[in-house]
């Protein structure tokens, strides 16, 4: 089986490391083509992968095409994809708010289709990503491409009446952790600790917390619970997080990123 990569960006180049480095994928039967020829050449030296020079190329040479280009590409890609387009062929594509249908409407309805959905912490192999599938696509080649994105971190199958919302809690909560972190060092150099020493303290919290959550199987009121002794300091600065409506906040971050997910697709 050949992968083919059409766009080598960030999250593309992330998931080609993965592949590389797992040790379950031959890089030499890893195809990549991006419009910028100099991206092309650097990953095909740093790994190994056969450098292309056109989606054409990718087409006749690979089973399983990766489409890695932003979705305001894909009206000029996908007719493209289309011109060679066989029996073989799996879709994968990662762009944000383009479902199934709007897929098939510019290749086929015989088209097996799977849409992913990383996150950026693919970069260091720990994405949790999401995954839906047309119904041309088989267990097996299902199977291949979980394994794919399996080198980059966890994946789950979602429908895809919920993919907003995953692109929202899954793919860009990173950012909405990544400012608390820092929230939390700054306030901690405000009451006089190293920027350093505080960033580190605050990230290795936020990692521990979630694996508390994860492997607690309690409830995240019950852990609040926990740590929140009466009269004592830590209720305090829950209180105070309520009074400024923390929660509210994340309720309306949430429903931002969603709608404009949503907007994408129509």
């Amino acid at each position: 089986m050949k992968y083919g990569f059409i766009g080598l960006g960030n999250m593309a180049t992330a998931i080609i490391k993965g592949m590389c480095k797992s040790g379950d994928f031959d890089s030499t039967m890893i195809y990549g083509y991006n419009r910028t020829k100099a991206k092309t050449t650097k990953l095909a030296t740093s790994y190994g992968i056969q450098a292309t020079s056109s989606i054409a190329a990718i087409m006749s040479n690979c089973d399983i095409i990766i489409l890695g280009v932003k979705p305001q590409m894909l009206p000029d890609v996908l007719p493209e994809l289309k011109k060679y387009l066989h029996d073989n062929h799996v879709i994968v594509s990662i762009a944000a708010g383009k479902n199934i249908t709007y897929l098939q409407d510019y290749l086929s309805e015989d088209t097996p289709i799977i849409r992913v959905m990383p996150n950026i912490n693919a970069l260091i192999g720990a994405s949790t990503s999401c995954y839906t599938a047309s119904e041309q696509v088989s267990t097996a080649q299902l199977q291949l491409v979980i394994s794919l994105f399996e080198t980059v971190g966890t994946i789950i199958e979602v429908p895809e009446r919920l993919f907003s919302i995953f692109t929202t809690i899954g793919g860009a909560s990173p950012a909405f952790t990544y400012m608390y972190i820092d929230a939390l060092a700054r306030a901690a150099v405000r009451e006089g600790m190293p920027k350093d020493m505080a960033l580190n303290i605050a990230a290795n919290a936020v990692l521990g917390s979630a694996k508390m959550i994860l492997q607690s199987q309690e409830h995240p009121w019950a852990l609040v619970d926990q740590v929140c002794s009466p009269g004592g300091t830590t209720i305090q600065g829950v209180s105070s997080l309520q009074s400024n409506h923390f929660e509210t906040t994340i309720h309306d971050a949430v429903a931002a990123v969603t709608d404009k997910d949503r907007s994408l697709s129509k």
